[in-house]
């Protein structure tokens, strides 16, 4: 395999030294390192750097600390954030005030940075500033907290800070527990500003400044990233593994192979195909978990001809054959969104949760004559190549379903850059793609794909009332009240049907049959925090 691709393997099973596991890292404790392959690339340790992967996102956790986390409780095999409970992280305790409008965060004693000096309330106060600062992720995603200026975070003491907000936000807490709001050493950091750059953001790209659970030993961007255990860290349990090994192996077949030799320990996003033969064979462990705010779906363009037209929209979602797209495109591994009984507004008001669109071909024929087009119509149906293993038996299928109610459909198979620029520029009528939210939350699930003029409204949908309700509720602190905006939100989406949820896809961690801990995390990324290895 060439420069960049797997790692090489020699002819005892063993991954070449320099590549996976360097000689030195495999002599020393082997029970007490954890060795993680993936196949995107940590290549920024500034997790909230315009252009930082999801895996440099991921990775972020465990070198900087956040000012509160979420919980997390058992489900199936492993475990799940939860995220109805937030719990101190580097801030000991939290309280918000009765009117929504203040957040006070007492900074746990005995805290330092990786350097060793303490951790103030002035370097939190810096950390936050850069926040909303700094052009980055980090900013946009505070934004949906309300928390937009420097001018709303106030050190009250030397261990204490103080967030206001212009009204109660639904959003404020949970954006304090996410690693796009990072805490730093500013003493450190500081320096390495300019004028062009007054967040030493470019510095931060490849230095650390911070204090969690794991240091950097060693970074090679876009290829290994090495972490050691910071055994001074006060903000949680000490994590099981002193030192984390995570290397680059694009290649999903080898990934695996890799783990069934017992020569890496953990890996994610392996092919479904690949999972199953590795449960057949039983020599690794398998933990599953539905993806909690992340849904595959076909969106129509809402604004323009034919699909403008709501009762066309709804003769394609009585067409598909669900049950089969489940199926051939992921082996039946994830949660349906499709198949639900409900009618008018749901019981529940979470979202993703099952739609009421199922298949039937007469209701189908009936909408079309309905929408004007009793004698067909043609129309294309796109996809990104990067995702074509999934996406191609889903194109292939809607292809024929349409086809047997007279909608001929050519099938685009689109680079992703081109893909990602037609999904900008809104000029797909009808597309495959999974996406979602970070927070299992209604309200901000719709802010972001079905609502707004923005990238992620996929179908360009425009219903003002859920874009009223999406604001409303976002502020809304009698729980009654917004599970009944939720739910007719979700209502909403059903009737005029700007896409059509598939699944939520599976998320396969594949790992040694001794690692215990496993958490599903908002990122879709693995916490080596939680991991352990069995006796």
């Amino acid at each position: 395999m060439g420069h960049g691709g797997a790692a090489m393997i020699d002819r005892r099973g063993l991954l070449a030294a320099g590549t996976l596991l360097p000689f030195a890292a495999r002599a020393q404790g082997r029970a007490e390192t954890l060795r993680c392959v993936m196949g995107g690339s940590v290549n920024s340790l500034d997790p909230v750097r315009f252009g930082a992967t999801r895996e440099s996102t991921g990775c972020a956790v465990h070198v900087a600390d956040t000012l509160l986390r979420f919980g997390r409780k058992p489900q199936g095999t492993g475990f799940i954030f939860d995220y109805d409970r937030l719990e101190g992280a580097l801030a000991e305790r939290y309280a918000l005030s009765a009117d929504g409008l203040r957040i006070t965060l007492h900074l746990r004693p005995g805290a330092t940075w990786h350097d060793g000096s303490p951790v103030t309330a002035e370097d939190v106060k810096w950390s936050l500033d850069r926040v909303v600062g700094a052009q980055s992720m980090a900013r946009t995603q505070a934004e949906t907290g309300s928390m937009t200026s420097p001018d709303q975070f106030r050190v009250l003491g030397e261990r204490v800070v103080e967030i206001t907000l212009p009204r109660p936000d639904r959003m404020a807490l949970p954006n304090l527990a996410t690693i796009f709001m990072p805490m730093l050493n500013a003493r450190l950091a500081r320096p390495h500003a300019t004028a062009a750059d007054p967040w030493a953001s470019e510095w931060l790209k490849s230095n650390t400044a911070a204090g969690g659970a794991y240091r950097v030993e060693s970074f090679r961007p876009g290829e290994q990233l090495i972490l050691r255990r910071n055994d001074a860290w006060r903000c949680g349990p000490l994590p099981f593994f002193r030192r984390v090994i995570i290397q680059t192996v694009p290649e999903p077949a080898t990934r695996a192979s890799l783990i069934e030799r017992g020569d890496a320990d953990f890996s994610l996003d392996l092919q479904s195909s690949d999972v199953i033969a590795l449960e057949r064979r039983g020599r690794v462990k398998v933990v599953q978990m539905p993806q909690q705010s992340i849904m595959s779906f076909l969106a129509f363009n809402t604004r323009q001809p034919p699909f403008d037209s709501i009762a066309l929209r709804q003769a394609v979602a009585a067409a598909l054959p669900y049950e089969d797209l489940f199926q051939a495109a992921v082996f039946g591994r994830g949660e349906r969104l499709f198949g639900a009984t409900w009618t008018g507004e749901p019981d529940d008001a979470v979202f993703p949760q099952p739609m009421p669109f199922r298949t039937d071909p007469a209701l189908a024929r009936a909408k079309l004559a309905e929408a004007g087009f009793a004698g067909g119509l043609r129309t294309t149906l796109s996809f990104g190549v990067g995702a074509a293993q999934v996406n191609e038996p889903i194109a292939t299928l809607v292809q024929e379903a349409l086809g047997r109610i007279g909608i001929e459909v050519t099938v685009q198979k689109l680079p992703d850059a081109q893909m990602a620029s037609a999904m900008t520029e809104k000029r797909l009528p009808m597309l495959i793609e999974t996406s979602g939210a970070i927070f299992p939350a209604t309200d901000y699930f719709f802010r972001v794909i079905y609502s707004g003029e923005q990238r992620w409204n996929f179908s360009s949908w425009r219903n003002p009332e859920v874009d009223a309700l999406v604001q409303e509720a976002r502020f809304e602190r009698d729980g009654a009240r917004f599970q009944a905006m939720a739910r007719r939100m979700i209502a909403l989406a059903a009737a005029e049907v700007p896409l059509v949820p598939l699944w939520k896809p599976a998320l396969n961690a594949v790992m040694a049959r001794d690692i215990e801990g496993f958490t599903y995390w908002f990122l879709r990324q693995p916490d080596f925090r939680d991991l352990s290895r069995s006796a």
